[in-house]
């Protein structure tokens, strides 16, 4: 911008009121487009921006706090892929510090030239079956609703609560409704007429928009989209659901159902399957040795992969979420934020620059600020633990019970010990998703405690609770193959206690007490490692660059992996392994959750 604040130049840019590509002379002022001119295509000009002028890129739902990132130093690694804007639900941090963790994030973001919006979290805590570090409850969202930055309800986890008719999950919903500001939905799975007592929200006056991002199906996708919902293609470093929902022969399927087939021309039909049938793309949950590799530029890489029409693809991070969350942004039009890209072309799609209200922020892959250093904020009481708390001692099933090595078989709590093994329930972990599978496994006892089976793959995990109360709670988990020590971390969505995997107690306890010393981490232990990266921000941030964040985050990757881990995103999966809303087997700090029928379990069968 010049001293007036005014800017004036000539490119060719993408109007996505009407699909076309055209030149114009621009005149940016105060942060706004304030003239757009278009000009004959005819006629020769000396265009001040060489490429296509497109609308910023708009990441419609993230949390920010998985990348491991403050909101400043995110944003210095976004901007030159194109990110412009996010719209955030902070409900990481705020599981963990409540309003004050919200406020930092606003006051962070506020200091770097972005355009961060945040949703109010509707679940804090995520769930009544575990323990979190704060509690928001309606009358919080109505004072956050109350900001410019707050835009909406963040992702209403609590399915269950709604279709029951919750009280208190309600009343939000009726806040979120009195501000008219939109609800973001959290629907795995879910069908039928629970879906859409889902959706419906009978007590709240009015219809309301609902987003969901959860789906993992294309049928499910569409069942959801016929019922109102807009749906979020995920693409995030654990769950990917880009390829699912933009699957050629489930759109074929669908579209040879329709009346229309037949009526309409080849050409009309192949337009016809370029159209995304949903409505944004989105990341969700980013690692950061995904992030410093690109953002949303990639998903639309990938969408254009997959045939979707490159100018669709751009209304899914831009037009389409503005016009969703109320945003005077995602178009290249009069009175609309100057948040705008210029990309080389739509086969290579290279962003060269990217523009903030009208002012060049990065250039050539570069940034052309940085992020802030913050006051460290946390919450962390936790007391040091030692090996016996890992052990599961089936003494516990039964305070009579002495040596059940001697034992041949013993009914209690409708378990079985036979032969010196118990059956016992196995959360089982999926590469690339979320969800989680049950299933059984007979495990040895010795001395009293119930086995790992590390030949199997059947590992030992915990929970433990770190506000000050000192819940733990033991299971069994298969699916990352880990041979050697012990993993540990202190994100574990949503409540952020620490999760702990590994095949023995003692580097379990070790793990999780070097976690402690740090006020959080992710942390790995084994016979001749034992190493962290240290997250003091909540015990879920860095208040680090990019690059430091990543550097460390490489090492203890490559090193868990040389353990044996097969997964290609361990840490991120492990964080899953206690989010209660999410399908089938999930453990929290007091005990194993069944989310399906949403109510503890036992753990032997």
């Amino acid at each position: 911008m010049d001293e007036n604040n005014k800017i004036t130049f000539i490119g060719n840019i993408l109007d996505l009121e009407i699909n076309e590509i055209y030149p114009a002379k621009l005149v940016i002022e105060n942060s706004y487009f304030k003239e757009i001119t278009p000009l004959n295509p005819r006629d020769r000009y000396e265009l001040d921006l060489e490429g296509i002028i497109v609308p910023g890129f708009i990441d419609s739902h993230i949390h920010i706090e998985s990348t491991m990132l403050t909101p400043s130093y995110f944003a210095e690694t976004v901007v030159p892929f194109g990110t412009t804007s996010v719209i955030a639900d902070p409900h990481e941090i705020a599981n963990v510090m409540g309003i004050e963790g919200i406020d930092f994030m606003i006051k962070d973001g506020s200091e770097v030239p972005f355009d961060f919006y945040y949703t109010a979290p509707s679940c804090v805590p995520a769930t009544d079956f575990e323990t979190s570090g704060a509690v928001i409850d309606s009358m919080d969202i109505k004072e956050l609703m109350k900001n410019d930055e707050i835009i909406g309800l963040g992702e209403v986890m609590n399915y269950v609560g709604v279709i029951n008719k919750d009280e208190k999950i309600i009343a939000k919903l009726n806040v979120a409704k009195s501000f008219n500001k939109p609800i973001d939905g959290h629907a795995p799975l879910l069908t039928g007429e629970d879906l859409k007592r889902y959706i419906d929200f009978e007590d709240i006056d009015g219809p309301i928009c609902i987003t969901d991002h959860e789906c993992v199906s294309f049928d499910e996708a569409i069942e959801k989209k016929a019922l109102g919902m807009k749906i979020m293609v995920r693409e995030g470093s654990s769950a990917k659901n880009m390829e699912a929902l933009f699957n050629l022969n489930d759109r074929i399927k669908m579209f040879k159902n329709q009346d229309f087939f037949g009526a309409i021309s080849v050409l009309e039909f192949e337009k016809l399957m370029k159209h995304p049938i949903f409505d944004f793309l989105v990341s969700d949950d980013k690692k950061p040795d995904d992030l410093i590799k690109g953002h949303i530029n990639l998903l639309l890489k990938k969408a254009i992969y997959l045939g979707i029409d490159p100018i669709e693809a751009i209304k899914m991070v831009s037009l389409n979420p503005a016009n969703h969350y109320n945003l005077n942004s995602g178009l290249i039009a009069e009175g609309k934020i100057a948040n705008f890209l210029l990309i080389d072309n739509f086969e290579d799609f290279n962003i060269k620059k990217t523009y903030i209200h009208g002012n060049l922020v990065a250039e050539n892959g570069k940034s052309l600020f940085s992020g802030k250093k913050q006051k460290v904020v946390n919450n962390f009481k936790l007391t040091s633990k030692k090996s016996s708390d890992f052990d599961i001692d089936v003494r516990n099933i039964n305070d009579n019970m002495n040596n059940i090595d001697n034992f041949n078989e013993y009914d209690g709590m409708n378990s079985k010990i036979n032969k010196g093994k118990i059956a016992t329930k196995i959360i089982e972990a999926v590469n690339g998703e979320i969800i989680t599978n049950s299933i059984s496994f007979n495990l040895a006892i010795k001395n009293n405690v119930v086995q790992p089976n590390v030949k199997e793959d059947i590992l030992k995990l915990a929970v433990v609770e770190r506000y000050g109360k000192n819940n733990i709670a033991n299971a069994f988990i298969k699916g990352f193959n880990l041979k050697e020590g012990a993993v540990a971390s202190s994100v574990m969505h949503d409540s952020h206690n620490i999760i702990v995997l590994g095949t023995n107690s003692d580097d379990m306890a070790k793990a999780v007490n070097l976690i402690g010393k740090n006020k959080g981490g992710i942390a790995i232990v084994s016979n001749s490692y034992e190493k962290i990266l240290p997250l003091p921000i909540a015990g879920v941030m860095t208040g680090e660059n990019i690059e430091k964040t990543v550097n460390l985050f490489n090492e203890l990757q490559s090193k868990v992996k040389s353990l044996g881990c097969t997964l290609d995103s361990p840490f991120m999966t492990l964080s899953f392994m206690g989010l209660l809303v999410i399908p089938n087997l999930k453990l929290s700090d007091k005990g194993l959750f069944d989310s399906l029928n949403f109510k503890f379990t036992n753990l032997f069968i």
